[in-house]
């Protein structure tokens, strides 16, 4: 069977940045399954998985603009320690969420300077081209569950 819209697809994959370094991989767990389709995953590896089947291994070069989209300097803004009421010590690299015009999006405090706080609301992998080793592991036409639900479901099925 070829990975089309609907079906449940499952791969294992390493990702890694234009240095080499491995960002994550599925190494040592359960590969990644997703329904095809409805862009579960980043577009540019979603439209490279079309029309492949079981067994399949290659190499996809995914541009950042197909990844998780150019950086916007308009999500990095400078906020007031005070902003973060409750929270006892800020540390560079901790998240939060934010309402913003858009409704809630996650932050990532990238610097402190004395009262004032700088936060990034784009993806950490923002920017960057994507570089992922696929080795597709199954394909399988999704249940009438799936469909309804709008995602791949484990072995057993699952309840909502």
């Amino acid at each position: 069977m070829q990975i089309a819209d609907n079906c449940v697809v499952s791969f294992h994959y390493t990702l890694t940045n234009d240095a080499g370094e491995v960002v994550d991989s599925s190494a040592g767990r359960e590969p990644l399954s997703y329904l095809h389709g409805l862009g579960h995953i980043v577009p540019g590896l979603e439209n490279a998985l079309a029309g492949r089947s079981v067994g399949d291994a290659f190499r996809v070069d995914v541009p950042a603009a197909e990844g998780y989209g150019e950086r916007h300097d308009g999500l990095t803004q400078v906020v007031p320690k005070q902003a973060f009421q409750g929270v006892d010590a800020l540390e560079v690299g901790m998240q939060f969420q934010a309402r913003g015009p858009s409704g809630v999006m996650s932050v990532v405090i990238t610097a402190i300077e004395g009262d004032e706080v700088t936060v990034d609301g784009n993806h950490p992998l923002a920017g960057q081209d994507l570089h992922f080793d696929v080795e597709i592991t199954e394909v399988r036409a999704a249940t009438a569950d799936e469909l309804a639900h709008g995602h791949a479901h484990g072995p057993g099925g699952h309840d909502h």
